[in-house]
């Protein structure tokens, strides 16, 4: 296979959780043909001294995200709904933990 191929492999974004860890976190990118390819070589390079007992592989195409410059009128509208704050509502004496 020759150079130039393997750069038109699809980009692919790397999600490791560690073993104590409760989510994912993204550690990194490689190209792959295809998924399997990608998450076997995700582990060979991003757990090689056993970081981690699951890795996602996500094609980078189909990830969509917000503009850091835009964050304050993108996250704007949440700031009107005060119901969604848990100073909103009072916890009956009754239940002990939330």
């Amino acid at each position: 296979m020759s150079q130039g191929d393997r750069r038109s492999w699809p980009l692919w974004e790397v999600f490791v959780r560690a073993r104590r860890g409760l989510s994912h976190n993204h550690v990194g990118s490689l190209h792959a043909p295809d998924a399997a390819m990608a998450l076997r070589n995700a582990r060979d390079l991003y757990t090689r001294r056993s970081e981690g007992v699951s890795i996602w592989v996500v094609p980078a195409a189909a990830i969509t995200a917000s503009s850091p410059q835009e964050k304050d009128s993108f996250f704007d509208p949440a700031g009107d709904k005060v119901y969604r704050h848990p100073t909103f509502y009072e916890i009956p004496d009754e239940v002990p933990h939330l």
